[in-house]
């Protein structure tokens, strides 16, 4: 096992030094990943890319294909070790990094995300809210304490905080994502409705949410099949 380790370490240095994976690939990754978190929690230890298609809903050639991006993972006859899997795409997709998040915008949203356990299971660690609302400057929600939007930059640097996540309202997205590229972010999660870009922070790379865009994917998909029948 420890060989295979340093031979899937070897042949991922390599696939990304080359950046040979394709977007489409790293894409499904998080999903991958979120499958067998659940298989480990039913105390599942193994599994063929056969069983794995059934519960994914993709084909058993795709994933052999993806995984094979990395190195395989598996072996001929016995399948895939859940729990190996597991690490080395969460190794692969950051989760081992202990990247540090703040969120910025502590209204219902920013709670919503403060409060889950999305951020633990990916190895990210929540240390802050800010907010310019003195009714939430000084609460906690979800065990994180909520400052004054004032000392973002100044808590940024000193915290060496890798990733800020916009909750804010549209018109004040661009201002407090240039405040964090200011600050050093490495990324930003946007939330805002916005579309964010910031040409001149080239370094900062930038995540933008719309849950509206899925929203109305949901509502093609229903009118398309209403009208097919």
């Amino acid at each position: 096992m420890l060989e295979q380790r340093k031979r899937m370490m070897r042949r991922k240095r390599s696939v990304a030094e080359r950046g040979m994976v394709s977007a489409a690939v790293v894409r499904r990754l998080p999903r991958y990943h979120r499958f067998l978190g659940d298989l480990l929690r039913k105390n599942e230890l193994r599994i063929s890319s056969a069983r794995l298609s059934l519960l994914m809903g993709v084909t058993a050639s795709q994933i052999r294909q993806d995984l094979n991006c990395f190195g395989g993972f598996g072996q001929q006859g016995y399948g895939y070790n859940v729990r190996y899997l597991y690490e080395q795409i969460g190794e692969l997709l950051g989760v081992s990094e202990g990247y540090r998040a703040v969120i910025v915008g502590a209204g219902n949203l920013g709670r919503a995300l403060v409060s889950s356990h999305m951020f633990e299971r990916r190895g990210v660690v929540r240390t802050a809210m800010f907010d310019t609302d003195e009714n939430v400057i000084g609460r906690t929600f979800g065990g994180i304490p909520v400052y004054n939007v004032a000392g973002l930059e100044e808590y940024v640097r000193a915290a060496h905080i890798d990733i800020g996540v916009l909750t804010t309202p549209k018109d004040a997205a661009e201002g407090e994502a240039r405040r964090l590229a200011a600050a050093g972010i490495k990324g930003i999660w946007n939330f805002s409705n916005q579309e964010l870009t910031l040409p001149d922070y080239p370094d900062i790379i930038i995540e933008n949410m719309h849950m509206g865009d899925s929203l109305m994917m949901l509502l093609y998909a229903i009118k398309e099949k209403e009208d097919g029948r």
